[in-house]
Order: C-alpha cells, then structure tokens, then sequence
C-alpha cells in the first residue's frame, strides 16, 4: 500500500498520466470515493497520457471506450443496482481486451472485480487536498505502486 496526497486537481490528472504509463496491458483499475473526490480527474490524465483528451464521467452510459494508445475503457457503476447489470453490458468481454480498464465506484459492484487489480481510494472534496490510497491485489500491481 501506498499513499499520496494530489493539493489539486492537475496534480490529480498529473498523477493518472504517471499512473497509465506505469500500468502493464492488459490491467485493470478499481477506483473508490465519494463524490467529488476526484476519480474522473484520475481517468482525464490517464487519458491525456494515452492521447485523448475526451475523457467524462461515464455516469450515465457507465462505459466509455476511447480509441487511444493503450485503449482506454472506463467504466463508472454509480447508477448499477448490482453486478448483473454491469455483466449484462458485457463486462467480462472488456476485460479481456488488450486494454486499461478503469472502473469508477467499484464499491458497488465488489462481485464483479478481477482476482488481480490495482484499487485506488480517494478521500477528500471541494478544494481540500486529494489523499489516495494505492492497493497492489496481485503481484503484477506491485511494481506499479512502487513506480508511483
């Protein structure tokens, strides 16, 4: 485990760029936190890095491919009732794509995670500086929490 403070929102979008380039392919991100806490902000410089810059909240379509390099897809369950809706979208076949699949509010579907992923929470809101939490589940997620 890891920590690391962001004081704004560029620093924020700072760290997805390091993150994404750290990132092996394929991999998955599990992301955690309350509104505001600054989980697109994440997802907007990864998508930076990779070469998008049309990265938004995929609230109400709950995924967003971006034809970038990797390919991005992100993924948000804030409306999901549960897993099955998520699986019902094809979930399982996102995953094995060749590919870095971001899912925000992970929390509300804990079923449907990959046995291996690296899982971030943000704390924090409004102006106050972003605290993340960095978790390896899995060996191959270590070495990118120690590139961080």
């Amino acid at each position: 485990m890891k920590n690391i403070v962001c004081t704004t929102e560029h620093e924020t979008e700072d760290l997805g760029k390091r993150l994404v380039r750290a990132l092996p392919v394929p991999s998955f991100v599990a992301l955690y936190g309350d509104l505001g806490a600054g989980k697109t902000a994440l997802v907007r410089g990864m998508g930076a890095e990779t070469g998008t810059a049309e990265v938004r909240s995929p609230t109400f379509t709950i995924v967003h491919e971006y034809d970038s390099k990797p390919k991005l897809i992100h993924f948000d369950a804030y409306r999901l009732h549960d897993a099955e809706e998520l699986f019902a979208i094809g979930f399982e076949d996102y995953l094995v794509q060749d590919a870095v699949v971001v899912l925000e509010w992970a929390e509300r579907v804990p079923e449907a995670l990959p046995r291996e992923r690296l899982e971030i929470r943000l704390c924090g809101s409004g102006e106050e500086p972003r605290a993340l939490e960095l978790w390896a589940i899995g060996a191959r997620y270590e070495s990118v929490v120690n590139a961080l």
